[in-house]
């Protein structure tokens, strides 16, 4: 089990808003501990927004619960029937996710059997905001989430599995199950990469400058992401393929890894380019050339079909979707390094990540 920043946000959250309760000696301080606990959010700016939707839901639950308490009374139906109203308004309101926050509120209020109903209610009300609010400082000061580092980062690593897959793959040296196994996991770790790349989008810039650099950077990021799902595909379909790749003539298959080959090490380079570790001099990659070898790649398997006669229908049909995933490969590796040169030219000064020790 990894514990991760925002497990520790909760329990500091937690911790803070029961001595802030406590320090404005609130009773049961133990509704701004609950509160705390719905409010905790992966990025600064969902909790922002998490605080506006449950103050508003907070409001809405105490509203209903006053209303309830004076004219039905404390009895529990009463309790369920204003439960039943807030998560109907809720509902009507579109604030779905602080439907929980709201319930507590209601419960946390109606319970209270006093003439002092009204005060008691403020009360209540009061230690669920400050519970509230005390996780939204939490979570602005305490470990603010770096996630432009994270995103690079897991990127980085998981990219760097892929190639070393298809490198086996390519000599035919996988285990297919093993191999199996690795897809679904690269599979899982690219939906994380989207999830982190969402979270990085949301984080707003304060100034035109880096508003502007940040939309350059998403777009940057964003096409690094299709450039692994493109090398993920090209190692679903040599996985899928291997039979084919087996029976084909030896200069050929030697021409597919050789190409494959320079890919992936021209994908490496990408990656140490963007972060400003490699000279563009020392690129291995020049686009005129690649392009005329992929009409000669083209020209060769244009033979080889003609030459083949195992199989021909079944083999040639594959073999196209394998050469078809390779060139898309190769034309994202070739636009993604369009675009990291065009990012470095006008905003060389402002690249801040770093390939960390620690594997995604």
């Amino acid at each position: 089990m990894k514990l991760g920043a925002r497990v520790f946000k909760t329990g500091v959250a937690i911790v803070f808003s029961l001595f802030i309760a406590d320090l404005l000696q609130l009773p049961s301080p133990v509704f701004a501990g609950i509160a705390a606990i719905f409010a905790i959010q992966p990025s600064i700016y969902r909790s922002y927004l998490t605080v506006i939707e449950q103050v508003q839901s907070n409001l809405i639950g105490a509203a209903i619960a006053v209303i309830f308490a004076l004219v039905f009374g404390n009895h529990f139906i009463a309790v369920g029937f204003a439960a039943i109203i807030a998560i109907m308004i809720m509902l009507k309101f579109k604030l779905e996710k602080t439907i929980s926050l709201a319930l507590v509120t209601v419960i946390a209020i109606m319970e209270v059997q006093s003439d002092a109903f009204i005060t008691f209610a403020l009360i209540r009300f009061s230690t669920i905001l400050v519970g509230v609010i005390s996780a939204f400082i939490v979570n602005l000061i305490f470990l603010p989430p770096k996630f432009e580092t994270k995103l690079f980062n897991a990127i980085h690593y998981t990219q760097d599995e892929i190639i070393r897959w298809i490198r086996i793959a390519v000599r035919q040296a996988s285990d297919h199950s093993s191999t199996k196994q690795s897809i679904n996991h690269l599979k899982g770790r690219l939906s994380r990469i989207d999830q982190i790349y969402l979270f990085f989008k949301e984080e707003r810039g304060y100034t035109k400058n880096a508003i502007h650099t940040k939309g350059r950077k998403l777009v940057v990021y964003r096409e690094l992401i299709t450039t692994s799902y493109k090398s993920l595909d090209v190692l679903k379909r040599l996985h899928l393929h291997e039979n084919e790749l087996l029976r084909l003539p030896e200069h050929f298959r030697m021409m597919i890894k050789e190409r494959l080959d320079a890919l992936l090490t021209y994908h490496e380079q990408l990656h140490l380019k963007f972060i400003g570790k490699l000279k563009p001099e020392h690129m291995d990659w020049n686009g005129s050339e690649a392009f005329m070898q992929r009409q000669e790649v083209m020209d060769i398997f244009v033979q080889q079909i003609a030459l083949t006669r195992i199989e021909e229908e079944f083999s040639t049909y594959h073999l196209l979707h394998l050469l078809s995933s390779i060139l898309k490969y190769e034309e994202q590796l070739e636009h993604i390094d369009t675009l990291i040169t065009s990012y470095q030219n006008f905003h060389h000064s402002e690249l801040t990540v770093q390939i960390e020790e620690t594997p995604y």
